[in-house]
């Protein structure tokens, strides 16, 4: 199973997606403003799924992210916000 920090970092790519859109710099040509609204918020889904992932018991070797202090953790719930802010100015 992965590690915390290994689930974090696969999520980084919805950041820079979230990110990216919001700043203009990800490449949304010939997309709809309902299609891009649609693809942030999968990914903001996405970071939000993997920000709650924890172990059922101590027999579960899913990663400890909900409990984890790891400092990217920061990045992604900021994303988040961005995320919902964006669709919300763009509807």
């Amino acid at each position: 199973m992965a590690t915390v920090t290994e689930v974090l970092t696969a999520g980084t790519d919805s950041v820079n997606l979230i990110d990216g859109v919001k700043a203009g710099s990800w490449s949304v040509e010939g997309m709809t403003q309902s299609e891009i609204n649609e693809m942030v918020q999968r990914n903001v889904d996405h970071l939000e799924l993997i920000l709650e992932y924890a172990p059922v018991d101590s027999d579960d070797d899913t990663p400890n992210v909900k409990g984890s202090a790891d400092s990217k953790k920061t990045t992604h719930v900021a994303a988040i916000a961005t995320g919902k802010k964006y669709i919300t100015d763009n509807s």
